[in-house]
């Protein structure tokens, strides 16, 4: 998946205690992985990478923004994000892993390829439904939006108009119930 080995960690030559890296994430990254659900992405990622004699745990941290259209009017916006996730690495007599918080590696590794998970905590951490933040208070303004509140004020019109033409028929009955 990675063609770079940027984000492959020789684990071997590493001594014990904890390790930091640092990447920054862009759109090539993610033409890798075949995803292009961003126009454009600009995110920092950490990894604390804590070597002990029998396991490996791996802490991640990513924050930034991805450039995604938004759900309601289809104008693209810069969506902040961030989030983190650990990983336990174990070893044993073949790879494994099914579990998503614990990857099994066979004794004979040496080194860990660790961008399917940052590509995958950086997929996951993105919202399902993207809102522009100018929709939600109210300042964004797109053609879209404005043919929108032009037909809502006109639906609004036709309600009001129907309230005040009441059938006289109906006042008639309504006295019947009053005249008690």
């Amino acid at each position: 998946m990675s063609k770079t080995k940027e984000f492959l960690i020789p684990f071997v030559g590493l001594k014990l205690g904890k390790h930091h890296f640092e990447y920054q994430i862009n759109n090539e990254f993610f033409k890798n992985f075949e995803y292009d659900e961003f126009q454009n992405s600009d995110i920092k990622v950490n990894l604390l990478f804590d070597k002990k004699s029998n396991m490996l745990e791996l802490e991640f941290k990513h924050k930034g923004a991805v450039n995604v259209p938004c759900d309601l009017t289809g104008e693209d916006f810069d969506l902040p994000i961030k989030g983190k996730m650990k990983l336990i690495v174990r070893f044993g007599d073949e790879f494994n892993d099914d579990n998503e918080e614990l990857l099994i590696l066979p004794h004979g590794e040496h080194e860990i390829d660790v961008a399917q998970y940052i590509y995958e905590m950086i997929a996951l951490s993105v919202p399902q439904k993207r809102i522009h933040p100018g929709v939600k208070d109210g300042s964004l303004q797109t053609e879209a939006l404005t043919k929108l509140n032009e037909l809502s004020v006109k639906e609004q019109k036709e309600e009001s108009n129907k309230e005040e033409d009441i059938d006289p028929r109906w006042e008639k009955l309504k006295k019947l119930l009053t005249d008690k």
